[in-house]
């Protein structure tokens, strides 16, 4: 299974480097096994968005940016709308990263 390195870039992502990065520096950890522990990470996140997140969201705002680079969309929307079953939610700018889910059964 492929997977990509985007939610690497979330909280809990970057909080997790954080943490083997200072672990490897401590020598607590060796690099290889932190490499390891972050290409689990991608497919845990990856396996459990897919299957647990059941919710539908609407979104709409003003296409500020978009781009399309190695199979990757990135969007990015000001004033967007997010509506969701009976809440919704306004954000100044947000930041979309979408891919093909069909390049992860590769």
């Amino acid at each position: 299974m492929a997977t990509f390195e985007l939610y690497r870039r979330s909280t809990i992502g970057m909080c997790l480097t954080e943490a083997l990065d200072e672990m490897v520096s401590n020598g607590t950890l060796r690099p290889e096994l932190a490499i390891q522990v972050l290409v689990q990470f991608d497919k845990s996140m990856t396996e459990a968005l897919e299957s647990q997140v059941k919710s539908k969201v609407t979104i709409k705002g003003h296409l500020h940016t978009y781009r399309f680079c190695d199979n990757v969309w990135t969007f990015i929307l000001q004033d967007a709308l997010f509506k969701k079953e009976d809440s919704q939610e306004t954000v100044g700018r947000v930041k979309i990263v979408a891919c093909d889910s069909k390049l992860l059964l590769q």
